[in-house]
């Protein structure tokens, strides 16, 4: 064989299309065009919705406090009593009050019904009767006054004891036992991990499209959260020239985020038509991308593509594809039955 032939002979090796013998023991997709969203990513840093600093609401000594930092507590848990004494001491007399209030009551009212019946029969004048009247009103004053400064004492004894407003975890503790504290003096602080989002500056030239769909998902791992909803502010940073959103993300379930936390957040800002097909028809060899395409008559040959981003089990073909053309989604036996079926023209 001449060096000419040779040549020949293996250039038909690899360049003609190889014709099947057989049904492909392999499965095939069509190469088309879908509309794919377009995404810019992020970063967030993730934030509790609910997130205070319990205070003080009466004065005292702190006498005891039941949970530390890092400690998860339920909602209506007891976290700290205070001394209660001055509290003790202020519903007593207010009740006090309230008994001698609606003793006098009583006592005016009965007068007034006395003086009502005879006044009735023309035995008393009007003036007695106005004066049992506005002594009545005035002794019912009294009581409702009383009532309120009982109302008063005991939820000023009610605040003796401090609850959780939510289940959540202590994040600091700004108080001993023994300490003194009077209304707004800070006793702990705590964050509930049940409702969580991600804070995000978006830049100004992308705020348009993102009110616009107001679509976005938190990359977690490989895994995708969407988001419940956006928060978007009505004015820019002007420092910066971004906008702040508040991506609401869905009640926590494992998610594994913490308050902190730095995320990437992928936000819609786009939708364009893409060739696709499945990410497992593309095969990487060192440099090369490439992938199998069969043709009508089953052939298949081994042909380099350029490709772009993937979505959802599906990847953009940019170059060396067209819409229709059929393609093998296992290249491994693609690539078998290739060699076993490769002829070469004599």
């Amino acid at each position: 064989m001449t060096r000419n032939r040779m040549r020949h002979t293996l250039w038909a090796l690899l360049l003609l299309p190889f014709a099947a013998q057989a049904e492909l023991p392999f499965e095939t997709a069509t190469a088309e065009r879908q509309t794919i969203t377009q995404e810019r990513i992020l970063d967030g840093r993730v934030e509790a919705v609910q997130r205070s600093t319990i205070s003080a609401q009466t004065s005292g000594r702190i006498r005891e406090i039941y949970v530390d930092v890092d400690d998860f507590v339920e909602a209506d848990e007891l976290l700290v009593r205070v001394s209660d004494t001055e509290q003790q001491a202020r519903v007593s007399q207010a009740e006090g009050d309230l008994a001698e209030a609606r003793a006098r009551f009583n006592e005016a009212r009965s007068e007034f019904e006395r003086i009502r019946d005879v006044f009735d029969r023309g035995v008393v004048s009007r003036s007695e009767f106005d004066r049992a009247e506005a002594a009545l009103e005035s002794a019912r004053a009294r009581l409702r006054s009383a009532e309120g400064r009982v109302e008063e004492a005991r939820e000023q004894l009610g605040y003796t004891e401090v609850y959780a407003p939510y289940s959540g975890i202590v994040t600091e503790r700004h108080v001993e036992v023994g300490e003194s504290v009077s209304p707004g003096s800070p006793l702990l602080s705590g964050i509930s991990l049940d409702q969580l989002r991600v804070a995000v500056d978006v830049p100004q030239r992308l705020i348009h499209s993102v009110r616009e769909r107001r679509s976005a998902e938190v990359l977690l791992n490989g895994d995708r959260v969407a988001a419940e909803s956006l928060t978007i502010f009505p004015y820019a940073d002007p420092a910066s020239s971004t906008f702040r959103i508040r991506v609401n993300l869905p009640e926590q379930q494992d998610l594994g985020l913490f308050p902190g936390m730095f995320v990437k957040t992928a936000f819609v800002v786009d939708a364009v038509e893409r060739l696709v097909v499945p990410t497992e028809a593309v095969v990487y060899r060192s440099e090369v991308i490439a992938v199998y395409v069969v043709d009508a008559d089953d052939r298949v040959a081994f042909r380099q593509v350029r490709v772009g981003r993937q979505h959802d089990g599906l990847i953009e073909i940019h170059g060396g594809l067209e819409a229709g053309e059929r393609v093998a989604l296992d290249p491994v036996h693609a690539q078998i039955w290739l060699k076993e079926h490769q002829q070469v023209n004599p």
